[in-house]
């Protein structure tokens, strides 16, 4: 399997993140620059029309984009340790936190850095600075509504590690270069443990 992916994005460090967590081995990765416009070329646009990383490519040629699509197939192709649940229940309650996580989180500080950031003006042209500074804001509630929810649990899901985990500490870690957001500095200790207490595992150090 080839993994196409790009240093320094969040999305694809979601999905070596999954990998490393899952022990598993033997795919290859295809960085792309994406700042040179590399996705955008008609040999990757072949594989992902979409022009977005990550995108798996499977040993019979086919093309699996979407991070959670592709987090899916691997989960199926060694289940575990599992990262998505046993059972339809927990499996339902994991896919909610992480979707509350992906679309709240993750998608407030890509918003806010793409239309925020003159470096990213290649990657969203035009920019939107008032959304981006919106965007920014209804982030910072979201992060407020994970510190109160991690006083009471330790992940995100519950008691335990899972890929809902892995979504959170990625946007974090992306707000936390790009956007310089620290949750302790704005009095989000919990999140703030949490950020370190993920920093801390091996998969982590991939990026």
């Amino acid at each position: 399997m080839k993994l196409y992916t790009s240093p320094r994005t969040p999305n694809p460090r979601r999905v070596t993140m999954f990998i490393a967590e899952k022990g598993i081995t033997g795919i290859e990765e295809v960085p792309l620059d994406l700042m040179a416009g590399q996705h955008r070329e008609a040999a990757f646009l072949a594989k992902n029309p979409m022009a977005r990383v990550p995108a798996l490519e499977l040993p019979d040629g086919r093309v699996l984009a979407e991070t959670r699509a592709i987090c899916t197939y691997l989960e199926g192709v060694q289940p575990a340790p599992n990262l998505m649940g046993e059972g339809f229940e927990e499996r339902a309650f994991i896919e909610m936190a992480d979707r509350r996580v992906e679309l709240h989180l993750f998608m407030g500080i890509a918003n806010c850095v793409r239309h925020s950031h003159p470096a990213l003006v290649a990657l969203e042209n035009p920019q939107f600075p008032d959304f981006g500074a919106a965007q920014g804001t209804k982030m910072r509630e979201t992060a407020a509504w994970l510190d109160q929810l991690l006083a009471r649990q330790p992940y995100i899901a519950g008691e335990r590690f899972t890929i809902a985990d892995i979504t959170a500490f990625c946007a974090l870690e992306f707000a936390r270069g790009l956007m310089k957001y620290r949750p302790g500095a704005e009095g989000l200790q919990h999140l703030q443990a949490f950020r370190d207490r993920m920093a801390a595992r091996p998969s982590a150090q991939i990026k």
